[in-house]
């Protein structure tokens, strides 16, 4: 059964990770979807996944603050997630790289690279949103 919160009240730990998990699958499918067709149109593999991230990632960025954190537009928050998608952008396109070339040849490269570094940068992610930046309201 969902979980019925009065407006204004905090989120449980439970909630926010439930939709920082469905609001991470939704900008992966953004982010995946767009690195897979920058792929295909004969894009070099970092720059495809650059262009994949950072449209994933303000795809994220823009859901979590409103939803999953439920956080009023904040110039400082903006700057401090653009600050923690910089570094964990470094983070997931080494290991992206990493196990791109890992497992150059095989049918399944593309994708269990993405996966692994996705999810790396997802666990980062919501750790820091959590803990630092959306933690005061």
């Amino acid at each position: 059964m969902a979980e019925t919160v009065p407006p204004g009240a905090p989120l449980t730990l439970k909630t926010q990770v439930l939709r920082f998990v469905v609001t991470g699958g939704f900008s992966a499918i953004v982010d995946f979807g767009l690195y897979i067709a920058l792929l295909a149109a004969g894009l070099h593999v970092n720059l495809a996944k650059t262009l994949g991230f950072v449209a994933g990632t303000t795809t994220a960025y823009l859901i979590n603050r409103r939803w999953t954190f439920q956080a009023p537009p904040s110039r400082a928050r903006f700057v401090a997630v653009m600050v923690l998608y910089a570094l964990t952008y470094v983070v997931q396109i080494g290991i992206n790289y990493l196990f791109y070339l890992e497992f150059a040849g095989r049918p399944w490269q593309v994708p269990v690279a993405f996966v692994i570094a996705q999810g790396t940068a997802t666990v980062i992610n919501f750790v820091v949103q959590r803990a630092i930046i959306f933690r005061l309201r």
